[in-house]
């Protein structure tokens, strides 16, 4: 993760965490100070104390750090230094001659692991049941101020600067098309890159479009019953929305919390895996889950990652309403936001439009096969 002198450098690289770095975070979750929790009210304070003694001891006693470390290691790694930055990515080739590249950005608090399960399905479509035709080169970084990409040493780190340094990336790996996908804040950066409309790029996929209702009742009217049921959703989503807020205001307060206290680390990330009711508790794959939060620890960007939301929060970008002129395709699942189409439309060109009936906000780890074969038929159009 060291600057190189020449900023077009491909550095190789691998993730190598410390014997003393195990040690030391089983010494610390063995020593978690815990708080008191009201009886009775499960999560509706908060994430409950039950789930995160829980996972606390799973991680400290059962997770195994190194099996998740050997398969992240199992794809080629590379760091590179865009705009003054550290990026960290997985390039994964595909060994069909006519792949098409595409660009994956994960969300907050996820990381590149979000994306395992559809690695091989994407780049070897013909050795996992599909056709060689769907065959992608795929690119995977870590947002910058997230994991093994480093905290960014200057301000102004949004979603359209990230966008801007996501097409540099694709130009210096010698990519003259390309599509992009990405959840959360993925999505932001996704669209932003749509935005950007940079020469080569075909279409931008999403599993969000962060718009809200215009007040319009031509609109409201267009809305199906999938989509009336999100916006009940959506409704109860400022009660909940305690991280968005922190984040997007006080980033560095929190840092010092989470740097120290990986109990703490685990019980922030899990407000938005695990559902503010703690209903996704039995759906979420708790060693995947792990995996994340050990990269935010391991890496001590708690903080680093947090100051993305108050950047675009300072700059507007990722929700703003610019007209997004690139093709755009939307998957949209039942256990998340649900975007309305309606609204997505008033700045967007929307192309593609699929709803699911299971699957949530990370759907690249909970509805896979779903988000794969969506991937797949939207960028057909563009081979």
């Amino acid at each position: 993760m060291t600057a190189s002198t020449t900023t077009e450098e491909i550095r190789p690289f691998r993730i190598e965490v410390s014997d003393a770095e195990l040690d030391d975070l089983r010494d610390r979750l063995a020593r978690t100070r815990w708080p008191d929790e009201l009886p009775g009210v499960g999560w509706s304070y908060g994430v409950g104390l039950d789930y995160v003694k829980g996972m606390v001891e799973h991680w400290r006693s059962s997770f195994d750090w190194r099996k998740q470390e050997a398969v992240l290691n199992e794809f080629p790694q590379f760091t590179a230094t865009i705009d003054g930055t550290n990026v960290h990515f997985l390039h994964v080739r595909s060994p069909e001659p006519n792949a098409l590249p595409l660009i994956l950005t994960h969300g907050w608090p996820g990381s590149v692991a979000e994306f395992l399960d559809v690695i091989g399905p994407l780049t070897d479509p013909a050795s996992n049941g599909g056709d060689a035709a769907d065959a992608f080169d795929l690119v995977i970084p870590s947002l910058p101020g997230y994991g093994f990409s480093g905290p960014p040493r200057e301000t102004g780190w949004d979603s359209a600067r990230t966008a801007r340094a996501w097409d540099a990336l694709m130009k210096r790996l010698g990519y003259e098309r390309y599509g992009a996908h990405g959840g959360d804040a993925g999505a932001l950066v996704t669209r932003e890159l749509g935005i950007l409309k940079p020469d080569g790029l075909v279409g931008v996929h999403v599993l969000q479009i962060f718009a809200f209702p215009s007040g319009d009742p031509e609109e409201m009217g267009r809305m199906d019953e999938f989509e009336k049921e999100g916006m009940a959703n959506l409704a109860s989503f400022d009660e909940h929305s305690g991280y968005l807020k922190i984040q997007q205001t006080r980033p560095q307060t929190l840092a010092y919390a989470l740097t120290d206290s990986p109990a703490g680390q685990l019980a922030w990330n899990s407000e938005l895996f695990m559902g503010w009711g703690g209903e996704n508790v039995d759906n979420v794959d708790r060693d995947r889950f792990l995996t994340h939060v050990s990269i935010f620890w391991f890496t001590a960007t708690a903080g680093s990652a947090a100051r993305m939301y108050l950047e675009d929060a300072r700059s507007g970008a990722g929700y703003r309403e610019v007209p997004n002129e690139t093709p755009t395709g939307v998957s949209v699942f039942p256990w998340d936001f649900r975007s309305v189409r309606a609204f997505a439309e008033r700045s967007n060109n929307i192309v593609h439009w699929s709803q699911f009936d299971r699957g949530g906000h990370f759907a690249a780890s909970d509805a896979p096969d779903l988000l794969l074969e969506d991937l797949r038929t939207f960028f057909r159009r563009f081979r």
